[in-house]
């Protein structure tokens, strides 16, 4: 098993940003993509980026220029950079592990909790 904690979700204006982080732990040998998936209010869960093990990134296209996900794997650690934050990011943001790489909502075999990114004035 695989444990995932999440931080740094909040409240936060247009234009804004904010860093999170997700923290792996247990059996962390069969982590090779770590990610971050949002889901908005009455809306499918949808990719936000991913990284491998060898540093190969994924971005969704609303996302790229904007948010950078970077990856500590000495910590065991995922983290995301959101930069000029808008109010259509606003949503539960949700890391996940897993084996398979590209990364997909059916492949990942581990989720967090999620945090709260609210974006608004």
């Amino acid at each position: 098993q695989v444990r995932l904690v999440e931080s740094g979700g909040g409240l936060v204006q247009p234009g804004g940003s904010l860093r999170l982080s997700c923290a792996a732990s247990g059996r962390t040998f069969s982590i090779n993509a770590m990610g971050w998936y949002r889901q908005a209010p009455g809306k499918q869960r949808e990719l936000v980026s991913a990284v491998n093990s060898g540093g190969s990134t994924n971005y969704a296209d609303s996302v790229k220029g904007r948010f950078t996900i970077s990856r500590d794997n000495a910590k065991n650690t995922v983290y995301l950079q959101m930069n000029s934050l808008k109010p259509e990011d606003t949503a539960v943001y949700y890391c996940a592990v897993g084996l398979n790489w590209p990364p997909s909502i059916t492949g990942m075999d581990y989720w967090g909790k999620g945090t709260l990114v609210t974006v608004s004035l």
